[in-house]
């Protein structure tokens, strides 16, 4: 007889959507406060390599919009859902691929703002800043913990153990 896990593919699956309320919102705001720029009479006066940063911008968060939306769709879709557990690997693979450009758009929104209002040398730095925390806070840091839980290792995740190692 095979295991009943409905409980545990409910308590992943209101996870999953739980993590999209907390992104959702901010690719949302990227997206409508980029959509007024082209509109903004300055904007002509920016160079056009900043036209290209900012349309590259425009690209990611855009795309980082359309794959965190993109499970709420395709669930709405598939009602009833006959394979939950294929569901939430193809959403959570999609909310993956979108915090990838979403994390882009960030780096280069710092980049370009950094730079409009600080110089290049300044935007550059601060860019390289936003990435590294973007980095470490949201892809290297969950792989690790996630490798020392392979590895059968018991660890309870504290900032205290990042400064150390």
């Amino acid at each position: 007889m095979m295991p009943d896990n409905t409980g545990h593919d409910e308590t992943d699956m209101t996870e999953m959507l739980n993590e999209l309320r907390i992104l959702l919102p901010g690719a949302q705001l990227l997206n409508g406060f980029l959509i007024t720029l082209p509109f903004n009479s300055g904007f002509q006066k920016i160079v056009e390599v900043e036209k290209w940063i900012f349309m590259a911008i425009f690209f990611c968060s855009l795309s980082s919009l359309i794959l965190f939306t993109a499970p709420a769709v395709q669930h709405r879709i598939l009602r009833p859902l006959e394979d939950r557990i294929g569901f939430k690997d193809v959403a959570s693979k999609q909310m993956l691929a979108g915090a990838v450009f979403l994390s882009l758009a960030s780096a280069l929104c710092a980049y370009l703002v950094t730079s409009e209002v600080l110089g290049h040398p300044v935007g550059g730095a601060v860019a390289a800043l936003v990435t590294a925390l973007i980095l470490g806070l949201w892809w290297i840091y969950p792989w690790w913990l996630r490798r020392k839980r392979r590895l059968n290792k018991p660890y309870k995740p504290c900032i205290r153990d990042l400064l150390r190692d």
